[in-house]
C-alpha cells in the first residue's frame, strides 16, 4: 500500500458525503483495504512519508480518519489522535498545507478538530478561516463550543470509559432527543 493509493481513495474514489455518515459498509471497505498500512502508521514506520506533502497527508489520514473507521465503537478509534495532531502540526510548519488543494487541507487540519484541547481549537478556527473551508469553520465553531463548555467531548465518555457529569448527561440526553444520534459537533468525520 502506498501513500498515493490512500490519496486516490480519499479524493477520487469516495464521495464527500461518505465521510459524513455512519456507514458500516464504508468502514469495512476502509478496514479491508487499509488495516495493514494503518498498523505501520501507528507504529511510526511510515516516517519516510513525511518528506512530501501528499505522503504526509496520507499518514495523517490513516491515523486521524481511518482510525475512526477501522476501530469504530472502540477506544482505539481515538488512540492515535495525538500522533495525528503532531504530524499535522509538523506538516503545517513545513508549509505543506500551502501545496494542497482546499479539500486536502480539510483532511490535513482534521486532527485539530478532533482534539480535546481549547488551545488547539483556537488554532483550528484560524486554520479553517479561509475560502472553501467555510463549512468546516462552522463545524469547528460547534466543536469548540463543546470543548469550551466541558473541556472534552461528552460523546466519547462511554467509549473511553470516562464518567459523565450531570451536565454532560443532560447534554447527551438533549442530543439524543433531538432525533440525531450525532450532532454536527460530534461526528466521527471531518466534513
Amino acid at each position: 500500500m502506498s501513500a498515493p493509493e490512500i490519496i486516490k481513495f480519499c479524493f477520487s474514489e469516495t464521495h464527500p458525503n461518505q465521510w459524513l455518515k455512519n456507514d458500516p459498509d464504508f468502514d469495512q471497505i476502509i478496514t479491508n483495504r487499509f488495516f495493514d498500512v494503518h498498523q505501520l502508521a501507528q507504529k511510526g514506520l511510515l516516517f519516510n512519508w513525511r518528506e512530501h506533502p501528499l505522503d504526509a497527508l496520507a499518514e495523517i489520514i490513516l491515523l486521524a480518519q481511518f482510525s475512526k473507521n477501522i476501530f469504530q465503537n472502540c477506544s482505539k478509534a481515538y488512540q492515535f489522535d495525538d500522533l495525528a495532531l503532531v504530524l499535522s502540526q509538523e506538516a503545517i510548519r513545513k508549509k505543506y498545507d500551502l501545496e494542497l488543494t482546499t479539500e486536502q487541507r480539510r483532511f490535513l487540519y482534521s486532527p485539530f478538530m478532533h482534539s480535546e484541547s481549547q488551545v488547539i481549537h483556537e488554532l483550528a478556527l484560524f486554520l479553517y478561516d479561509q475560502p472553501g473551508l467555510e463549512e468546516s469553520y462552522h463545524r469547528e465553531l460547534g466543536q469548540k463550543k463543546i470543548i469550551d463548555r466541558f473541556g472534552r467531548f461528552p460523546q466519547r465518555n462511554a467509549i473511553l470509559n470516562r464518567k459523565s457529569t450531570v451536565e454532560e448527561l443532560l447534554f447527551l440526553s438533549n442530543l439524543n432527543h433531538s432525533g440525531a444520534s450525532e450532532s454536527v459537533s460530534s461526528r466521527r468525520y471531518l466534513r
